[in-house]
């Protein structure tokens, strides 16, 4: 659907939205922690999820996740054998235990907080006083105000077995399934990072979602059809459901599609902010969120008759039934500061769930941030944060530049050693100067490189932004489980690298977990600094400055962008313009005008964005960058 076609669909008003806060499938919360790094949510579900939060732990470190075990077993006393990793399929049985444990823990925490009295300082008081406006916490405020003490014994049992812990999500990034070798030999497929971390998160005694992440890996969506607890039971939901991050309409209904020829059903879409988000920004060509969740409202019927015409015919092939279309919930998250911005995507584009993640790095009880860290965190303006080429994968990625990371990898090229050693091998892809592959962060990698480069005739200015690219690439496996390393004793000598997103410039302070939840829910706020922007115009923001500054590539030499491809996505983002303006119709009266005016400004600045570029013909651009584009 086109920006011109979505603004023609905003002519309702906002529905009530009521039903949108009283969840129907686990916990009444309406916001969920989404994956950040490989650390800092590792063990969110220990610290909150009795409370009905739920978060997402990356899989992707298996070194972090065993050693994460270790401390938890030594914490709650369980016993711990060490599973090593020159073992037998040693990454999935790992994330197998760990995944174990967290479930295990969970459960019991939720088991004791049903037992407790409701008394003040109690789990099960803090579960009920967190909650939002909505029909659960409205049975518990009728609790406390019941006047017959057998009325409210009761009235409390009933609330205990409604005390639904949160759940425990997971996240692969479906890109990093790099083959695995031993001795000089390749794996067999099921060996692969991206596959063994499924198998771990298959074969765990998690009732939760996978979160599929960073596209299309068609491997790995014809390996989840071979663990039973994918496929549905009686037509109910499976006991593992997949979730699937998007950026656009287009990638839902293809994955879907994918997925579903293999019998299975994707549970939500979680749709995502292109660069308004911390970690990895995957910048859509203009696409903004706005007008993509109104997309998704408008066809989420369509999609869902789609996806289940093919989901169905697979079924009946494998001996499965299902008469009817499973609940297919649609979610997001990227760039949220306010209780109004909140309320407005849960309301109008009539969403189960917000991604609420940069903000929790400042609430110390729910993540894995270093005391260093945080103190950076807390002082971090915008000039602090930046979207960096700092990725060995070459996707932009938001990151602090204050880090000690960021510190270390900057003094290495101060002593004229750049690059880091490869110490985890996640990110092992490059094949350019090795048969077997090797991390563009890692020093053998930089130092042929470099060495490359500085051997071929070029101009010195392409020659120098080249190099630059190449040394901006930052051991992320290792550093970005630093905080967790840092704060749980694991490792004194960690480096960490944060990958907040931009939207952490507004927060100033660290918070407990009833301050976020009361700031979330708008019960009370927390204060900003400076000037904080509405997140479609930060988002609006950074696509027209991501713009200019792939222009400034292009024309430099560095990037393989036609005239029309820029056209296009300038295009993209007058459509979204047009669409924000109507739009704002709904917002409420105090923020519309400051959003207009924003919205002016920045029309006016992406009107000028050509103004004295001179783009080189493709041929042109081809030649300088040879092999390495």
């Amino acid at each position: 659907m086109t920006g011109k076609n979505i603004n023609n669909n905003i002519n309702s008003a906002i529905p009530d939205g009521e039903a949108f806060y009283a969840q129907s499938n686990g916990s009444a919360h309406t916001f969920h922690i989404p994956v950040m790094g490989t650390g800092f949510t590792v063990d969110t579900p220990v610290r909150v999820a009795k409370y009905g939060i739920s978060s997402v732990i990356s899989i992707g470190d298996d070194i972090l996740i065993e050693n994460m075990r270790r401390h938890y077993c030594g914490l709650y006393n369980r016993p711990y054998t060490h599973i090593d990793s020159s073992e037998e399929d040693a990454r999935a049985r790992r994330i197998t235990a760990y995944l174990d444990l967290v479930d295990e823990l969970v459960t019991e925490q939720s088991d004791a907080l049903r037992q407790q009295s409701f008394v003040p300082g109690s789990d099960i008081v803090r579960y009920y006083e967190l909650l939002p406006d909505c029909p659960l916490k409205r049975d518990y405020l009728n609790m406390l105000a019941a006047e017959k003490p057998e009325d409210r014994k009761e009235m409390q049992n009933a609330l205990r077995q409604k005390a639904i812990p949160g759940s425990i999500d997971v996240n692969i990034m479906t890109k990093l399934d790099r083959d695995m070798y031993r001795d000089g030999k390749k794996l067999p497929a099921q060996y692969a990072l991206a596959m063994s971390g499924l198998r771990g998160y298959a074969r765990s005694t998690l009732n939760s979602s996978i979160v599929l992440s960073a596209g299309v890996n068609r491997r790995l969506f014809a390996y989840l059809a071979e663990f039973e607890d994918f496929f549905p039971v009686d037509g109910n939901l499976p006991k593992k459901k997949i979730v699937i991050k998007v950026s656009d309409y287009r990638s839902a209904i293809l994955q879907g599609r994918l997925l579903a020829r293999h019998g299975l059903w994707i549970s939500e879409f979680r749709i995502e902010s292109g660069l308004n988000c911390g970690g990895h920004a995957f910048a859509s060509k203009g696409a903004l969120m706005g007008p993509i969740l109104e997309e998704f409202l408008q066809n989420r019927e369509a999609l869902t008759d789609q996806l289940f015409q093919e989901y169905k015919k697979v079924l009946a092939k494998l001996g499965r039934k299902c008469s009817a279309p499973l609940p297919i919930v649609f979610t997001a998250q990227g760039g949220l500061g306010t209780h109004s911005e909140h309320k407005f995507l849960m309301k109008y584009y009539k969403l189960k769930s917000v991604g609420w993640g940069t903000p929790f790095l400042l609430v110390p009880e729910t993540t894995n941030v270093d005391d260093e860290h945080l103190r950076k965190l807390i002082t971090a303006g915008e000039c602090e944060v930046s979207l960096s080429d700092n990725s060995p994968l070459g996707v932009p990625f938001w990151n602090l530049k204050t880090s000690a990371s960021e510190e270390v990898r900057k003094e290495r090229i101060r002593q004229g050693k750049p690059g880091s050693p490869c110490m985890r091998g996640y990110l092992r892809v490059d094949t350019e100067f090795s048969k077997l592959p090797i991390c563009k962060a890692s020093r053998a990698y930089q130092k042929s490189k470099i060495r490359q480069l500085n051997q071929e005739v070029m101009p010195d200015e392409l020659r120098e932004a080249l190099i630059e690219g190449v040394i901006a690439k930052a051991c992320i496996c290792v550093d970005l489980a630093g905080g967790a390393n840092l704060k749980n004793n694991i490792e004194s000598s960690a480096n960490t690298a944060v990958c907040c997103g931009p939207s952490i410039a507004s927060f100033s302070k660290i918070s407990t977990l009833e301050e976020m939840l009361d700031h979330i829910y708008g019960r009370k706020s927390l204060a900003f600094v400076g000037e904080r922007h509405h997140m479609f115009i930060t988002e609006l923001r950074l696509y027209i400055e991501y713009l200019r500054n792939e222009i400034k590539k292009a024309s430099q030499g560095l990037l393989d962008r036609t005239s029309k491809y820029f056209a296009e996505f300038k295009q993209q983002l007058s459509d979204g313009i047009e669409y924000y303006q109507k739009l704002s119709k709904k917002f409420e009266f105090k923020e519309r005008d400051k959003f207009l005016r924003d919205l002016k400004e920045l029309k006016e600045e992406l009107k000028n964005i050509f103004a004295d570029t001179i783009l080189p013909k493709p041929k042109a651009v081809q030649a300088n960058l040879g092999h390495r584009a």
